[in-house]
């Protein structure tokens, strides 16, 4: 059989281009083109069985089909029907394609939430045409349901035809999907053949035999992720320390005596375990965890001294110039006693500023360069770079990274993130590099008293903010930014700016600062806040990372539900920093379900990886291998989040294969070194970058 679409019966030119406008090229392709989700003829209510409130999977026959107007627009109303009663299905969007993906007499799956409104409703179900001739509904059946777009639909496609072309794809072809995966591994893990997983999703004969389909199909998308995983950690490993340390040096221990504070345990084993990195002969590739204020700077500071003692460079890389430019200064007053040269690498110093922190570091004249993307221009050069720090790691893609590392001869890492990684996602994306972890914050911090409140609370919360600035404190007021809409954010934030400093807090020094604040005022802004000569400082998310004023106890976000958790978390952080309580207030002006889930969540705790937990059941775990960090893993049936067990059993069998074989050399792994490097090539060249 031809691997052309238009070789199957039942799709011609239209349809197939359609398939392929989706990304659907050619019938392995389309092979690949999983269900959404299944019915099973025994979990199907009735309409008389029907309850309020719960959520379930109704059939019935379209009995109307009616548009109706309304405030914002039309309804499409259709009324469904079966031998129990009568629903009636609302949808208020979409109206036009969907009145005419229906029609009267057609027999139709729709599973959403049962509502009540002059009788049984549903709004917004998911749906799908069943009958037609040939396909009946038997006790125990289970029927595949597709993804599908308004595309897919307007060229025909539904779920029924779906499960109509591949029972003739394998009722009439030839097709057998070749074995990727080594038999020893297919008998050890008891898994189903390739062929046979693929064909039991389409058309699965029992739901015992699709969880094993759905098992064996899981397992092999993590068991090929984990080979990209374990083939970079065994060429992380190979890579010699050309900044082999013989001892830490004199600076360190001048650091630490003139700290203001005492290091916490978690730090102190944090240093020692990167001084030993230092010492081996391999290059340290380590991923440093640390929630908001845990204390992640100083131990970069440290690590940073050890490389300055031995003559190695230090680069540090921060996602923005705030950061960049909080670093600087506080990498200054802790070096410049030392003797130790530190500046600042950012895009928006003067031509000749930079031209002169280029220059020295080509000649080696600075020990520490602290900067944003402006340390991976052409033109910068380093003498002896031995050490990069990434802070914020997360925030910069896999090329970036890879461009600064570039700069050097195999220098070392130490990449940084305020956002823990939960278990699951951490072995399976970072399972190459050595992982610390800072669990403790710094004595004294206490805990952020957190609350969500509506629109109608905002008087009282302004009359709390004017008492703790009568008493000498500060505050911030934070609005969104989000880059979709940056013009419109920026105009809520002036517009709130104006609100609160001419009427609200009038009596007070109120300042605004966004990402379009040119950087002198921005200086001058934030220069002020931290000598509390501003008494509230109003801000889009630019405050988010790297801005230390103890003195601030109370930040107030604006339009809170339109964060994600960990940014929230993030802006939280700047409060607390001081001895006094402090407070973070989420103001809630939509209350989406998914965004006042957030809120309270952040109410009930401040630990950062149960957040990240619940974070990543929301987001999705970003694709490691990419200059993507957020969203969808590429994996089409695989979830970190829920498939941990499968995860794990993927990750021993694919270190074990890579430590027999790691060129996958030997007769048996002949097929997964074909497949993988037709399907993975794309990526090869990532699995030398951290």
């Amino acid at each position: 059989m031809s691997d052309d679409l238009t070789s199957i019966k039942g799709i011609g030119s239209r349809r197939a281009a359609a398939l392929q406008r989706h990304g659907i090229k050619d019938i392995n392709a389309f092979m690949h083109y999983y269900p959404r989700t299944y019915l099973d003829r025994s979990e199907i209510k009735t309409i008389g069985q029907l309850i309020v409130n719960e959520t379930v999977t109704v059939l019935g026959t379209v009995y109307r089909i009616d548009v109706r107007p309304s405030k914002k627009g039309k309804i499409l109303k259709v009324l469904l029907k079966d031998n129990t009663g009568f629903i009636t299905l609302n949808w208020f969007r979409a109206v036009k394609w969907l009145q005419s993906a229906f029609e009267v007499g057609e027999l139709v799956s729709v599973s959403g939430k049962v509502t009540f409104f002059n009788g049984l409703t549903m709004s917004h179900p998911d749906f799908d045409i069943l009958a037609d001739d040939k396909e009946t509904f038997n006790t125990g059946r289970i029927l595949p349901v597709y993804p599908l777009t308004q595309a897919l639909r307007e060229a025909g496609f539904n779920s029924r035809l779906f499960r109509r072309l591949f029972s003739e794809i394998y009722s009439t072809s030839q097709i057998i999907l070749d074995e990727i995966i080594p038999e020893e591994v297919l008998e050890n893990q008891h898994l189903f053949s390739y062929h046979q997983a693929v064909k039991t999703i389409h058309l699965p004969e029992s739901a015992e035999k699709l969880l094993q389909a759905e098992y064996r199909l899981k397992f092999q998308e993590f068991f090929l992720f984990q080979i990209l995983i374990a083939i970079k950690k065994k060429w992380i490993k190979k890579k010699t320390n050309r900044f082999q340390i013989k001892s830490a040096g004199n600076y360190i221990f001048d650091l630490y005596a003139n700290l203001p504070f005492e290091l916490t345990d978690a730090q102190k084993k944090v240093v020692h375990e990167i001084y030993d990195d230092l010492k081996s002969d391999k290059t340290m590739n380590r991923l440093l965890q640390g929630d908001v204020g845990s204390g992640k700077t100083i131990v970069a500071a440290l690590t940073a001294s050890i490389m300055a003692a031995n003559g190695f460079q230090t680069a540090i890389m921060a996602p923005t110039e705030i950061l960049a430019e909080q670093h600087d200064q506080n990498f200054k007053e802790l070096f410049k006693p030392l003797g130790v040269n530190s500046q600042l690498l950012i895009g928006k110093q003067s031509k000749k500023q930079k031209e002169q922190v280029i220059t020295m570091l080509k000649d080696g004249d600075i020990s520490i360069v602290i900067g944003t993307h402006a340390l991976i221009q052409d033109q910068v050069e380093f003498n002896n770079l031995g050490l990069i720090v990434i802070d914020e790691q997360h925030r910069f893609g896999v090329d970036q990274r890879g461009e600064l590392m570039g700069k050097g001869l195999n220098p070392h890492m130490l990449a940084m993130t305020a956002t823990p990684i939960p278990r699951t996602l951490s072995i399976s994306l970072y399972g190459d590099m050595d992982v610390s972890i800072i669990d403790a914050l710094p004595e004294g911090r206490k805990s952020i008293i957190t609350k969500k409140i509506f629109p109608e609370k905002l008087d009282s919360v302004y009359d709390f903010m004017r008492k703790e600035v009568q008493a000498g404190r500060q505050c911030y007021i934070v609005y969104p930014l989000i880059s979709e809409s940056q013009k419109i954010d920026l105009q809520a934030a002036e517009e709130g700016y104006k609100i609160l400093s001419g009427t609200v807090f009038s009596d007070m020094k109120v300042a605004l600062l966004h990402s379009k604040t040119p950087k002198k005022d921005k200086d001058v802004i934030m220069e002020a806040f931290k000598k509390a000569e501003i008494d509230i400082l109003v801000s889009t998310t630019v405050i988010e990372v790297g801005v230390n004023v103890p003195n601030a106890t109370v930040m107030l976000i604006e339009n809170a539900e339109r964060f994600g958790l960990t940014q929230l978390h993030q802006l939280r952080g700047r409060v607390g920093r001081g001895s006094e309580k402090s407070y973070c207030i989420f103001v809630a002006r939509q209350k989406t379900e998914l965004g006042l889930l957030r809120l309270r969540i952040l109410e009930k705790t401040g630990d950062g990886f149960i957040i990240s937990e619940e974070d990543l059941k929301m987001r999705g775990p970003g694709d490691y291998f990419s200059s993507r960090q957020h969203g969808e893993t590429g994996f089409m049936m695989a979830d970190i989040v829920n498939d941990g067990p499968i995860l794990k059993k993927a990750r021993s069998a694919a270190f074990n294969l890579i430590h027999e074989d790691e060129q996958l050399l030997k007769k048996e792994n002949h097929a997964l070194k074909k497949y993988f490097m037709k399907h993975f090539k794309d990526k090869m060249h990532y699995a030398g970058i951290s």
